[in-house]
This record gives C-alpha cells, structure tokens and sequence, in this order.
C-alpha cells in the first residue's frame, strides 16, 4: 500500500509541468509585461514546489502561479488610512490630489522641466512649480525647493552660517521625530549654535544679547509635535525683525496662509509680512502635497540657497516638481478635504456602514470619535469625527488583508475613524470588514 502510494505521489510530480511552459500562460506572458520577468519566474517556481509537496495538482500550478503574482513591480502597498491621524507619518503624509497624480504620470516621460520649448535654450528648473508657489505665498519674492523640510533648513544653515552662529531658543530645540534632533542637524552643518533664554520663556532681549559680529541669522522653530502652556513667553517675528540681523522661521507643517480652523498654526505669509528673511517648511503636511522642502523669501538670501552647491544633492525630480505645482494649482487636496469635514456627514457615513455590515451579522456599531492632524502639525488641535467599532481582534487581520487598512485601539476595541478615508473608499471599506469577518 504504501508503495502505491509513493508511486502515485511520483507519477504526480513527473506531471509537474516545466517552468518554460507555465510561462507561456497568456497571463503571466502579460504580467511579465507589467511586473518583469522576476517576480513571474518567482511565482512559478512557488506554484511549483507546492505541487511538489502536493500541496496542489500540478495542473493548479498555473493558476496558483497567477493567484500568487504580486499586485504590482514596487513593494509599497496602497492601505486605506482609519486612524483618524490625517497626516499619518507611517502612512506616508498626506494623500496626493487627483490632479498631482496625473500630472506625475504626465512628467514620468521626457519633459520639459529644465527646457524652454519656445527658444530650445536651456531654462530655470521647475520654473512653473516656483511660480505657483510664489503666486500662493505674494509675501515670497522668491522660492525654491528641495527634497524635504529638514533638508530645507539644512542648506539654509549651510549656506548662511557655516563657521558662523545661529541664535535659537532653549524652548525650540526640538526632536523631529525618529530620534533626529534639531540641534544635530544644524551643528552638522559646520554653523555654532547660540542658545538663549529658557525652555518655557524667551524675551527680544535675550536674543539682542547674544547677537554679535559672528551671528549668521535668527531662527525660529515652530514645535510642531508639542505644545508648552502656562508660564511662558516667546519673542515674535516682528520684535525680533527689528534686531537687523535675518530672521529664519521653520514653520514645519507647510501652512502657506491663515486657516480658521487652525489659528494657531502658523503659516508662511503671516511669517514673512511680519518680517521673516526666511520661510522654511514642509510640502507633504498641511499643503498636501509632495514630500519636499520650500524656501520662501527675500530674493538675495533664496538666490544665495539655490546657487550653493549642496542645493544641487538637496534638489527634486520632476515627479516631485510635477505633483507641487497640480497640489498648488488644482483643487482641493485630500488633506484640506479631510481638515473641514463635516462631522454630522462623517457620522451618516459610519451609521450607513454599520447598518450594512451589521446586517451581515458583524460585530460593529457607528460611534463618535476625535480626529487629529498628525505629521507634525497644530498639536493640541482635534477634530470632531466618527468612526466604525470592531472588536479588537480585527485590526491585525484587516492591517494584513487584501485591501490593508489600519485602524487604532480604543477602549478595548478597534475603531476605523473615517475622517481621513474618502467617501468614495467607502464600498473598499466595507469590503474589507467583511473579507475580514470571513476569516475571523
């Protein structure tokens, strides 16, 4: 018996059909295409050792082949972002406009990016990305852009103040997050950094005091990620204007104007129309853009940025000047979209959902819920939402289902807040719950 057996687990493996070919199989001919040969060859070959094992009859190693391609070439997977954390670091910021999305795949080709299609002579690169961007900020006289904020505030300091001070406050020595720290990054630019006042109160006075011939500039940090209340005292962009040094401001979260729903959070125009030399921030936080960094200001000192050679190793792609210019241009991103959600609308929303999913016998109800800006961006500021309760053991198998989606834990369950997921991610969103009740 056992020797019938041996012999009809051999005969199927001679049956195991040969890797040439499985790929001849018009849909892995086509995902080769899409995908490269790599991954297709690498699918095969699992499809095959499962038969092997007999795990699967050899003529399923086609289809299991074509069942186990992966979803596309590059390994990030698109998720749908619950957490109620609008910008999301670990999830990649914020969401890119329709409009910047095409306009990414419009300049993945030959461009005109550093071209003049009128002349045929050589032109300024990413000069209409520069001029939507001053256009969004009148107070700028002058932008550029490099690949992130921190990299933004690195080529100001090494242009500006290498050998030379940078007169900071003690309360703004921040941490950005990752263990990077503010202070190391300046210092690694070869600029001294001259510490003033106290964490909690810094005066115009102590900055007057400690600025001398070896003093580069002024900086202001705005701490993104936390806050300081009570007993304090910071000096403000028009005080310290009047001291005829340059005053730097790091904005951090790429707010370009005032927005009333966050009066706190400062913004580039506001900056400069005080009396900033310098505006630096982020593109992919509040803008809702790109990951990039902007420079904004006064004409010699972004001229003088932009001609150092580190701005060549800090510059953009196209793809990124692409997608700034259709987030500045365009309509609303999803970002700004999210930030005035109406919450009455977000609770429909989860109401209508819950009422679906629950008819399917799922554990789930509507409940309330506090939304918050995240990615560095008015800290302290929350926001009114709603969201989906599921027991707690869904939030691992939706994270590693199909269609990922992260959610957060609360209070012994996992809540899929709906303030940053477009409402028309809302039928993926149910689909996933239910794939994910099915293998509960």
């Amino acid at each position: 018996m056992e020797q019938q057996v041996m012999g009809q687990v051999s005969d199927a493996r001679r049956r195991i059909p040969r890797t040439d070919a499985v790929l001849r199989d018009p849909r892995l001919v086509d995902a080769a295409g899409r995908l490269g040969p790599g991954p297709v060859k690498a699918a095969v070959r699992q499809a095959q050792e499962r038969a092997r094992h007999g795990a699967l009859a050899p003529e399923e190693v086609a289809d299991t082949a074509v069942a186990l391609l992966p979803r596309a070439a590059g390994g990030l997977r698109p998720v749908i972002n619950a957490t109620g954390v609008l910008l999301h670091t670990n999830l990649g910021r914020a969401s890119l406009s329709a409009a910047a999305r095409q306009a990414v795949l419009d300049a993945a080709g030959p461009t005109d990016v550093e071209l003049d299609l009128r002349t045929g002579a050589r032109a300024r690169r990413g000069r209409t990305a520069l001029e939507a961007l001053r256009d969004r900020v009148p107070s700028a006289a002058a932008a550029h852009v490099v690949n992130n904020g921190a990299a933004a505030l690195v080529l100001a300091a090494t242009a500006l103040a290498a050998g030379r001070e940078i007169v900071i406050s003690r309360g703004e020595m921040v941490e950005i997050g990752d263990g990077f720290r503010l202070p190391d990054l300046l210092v690694s630019t070869g600029a001294r950094l001259r510490e003033v006042g106290t964490t909690n109160r810094t005066t115009v006075e102590d900055y007057a005091a400690a600025i001398g011939p070896e003093t580069a500039f002024v900086l202001k940090v705005h701490p993104s990620n936390f806050r300081i209340t009570g007993f304090t005292r910071a000096a403000g962009i028009r005080e310290l204007a009047a001291l005829d040094v340059p005053v730097v401001v790091d904005i951090g979260s790429g707010l370009l104007a005032p927005h009333p729903l966050l009066p706190e959070e400062p913004d580039a125009e506001t900056r400069l129309r005080a009396g900033a030399a310098l505006v630096t921030a982020s593109g992919d936080k509040l803008l809702g853009g790109p990951q990039c960094g902007l420079l904004l200001g006064d004409t010699d000192l972004v001229r003088t940025l932009s001609r150092h050679p580190l701005a060549r190793a800090l510059r953009v792609d196209k793809l990124t000047l692409a997608a700034l210019e259709a987030t500045l241009t365009g309509p609303d991103t999803p970002t700004a979209v999210s930030l005035t959600a109406d919450a009455d609308r977000l609770m429909h929303r989860a109401e209508r959902l819950a009422a679906a999913l629950a008819a399917t016998g799922i554990d789930v109800r509507a409940v309330t819920g506090v939304a918050t800006v995240g990615g560095g961006g008015a800290p302290g500021v929350t926001l009114p939402s709603a969201a989906l309760s599921l027991p707690e053991p869904y939030a691992a198998v939706l994270r590693t289902g199909p269609v990922p989606v992260v959610g957060r834990l609360e209070g012994g369950r996992c809540l899929l807040d709906l303030r940053a997921v477009p409402e028309e991610d809302d039928a993926r969103l149910a689909g996933a719950v239910r794939s994910a009740a099915a293998e509960r």
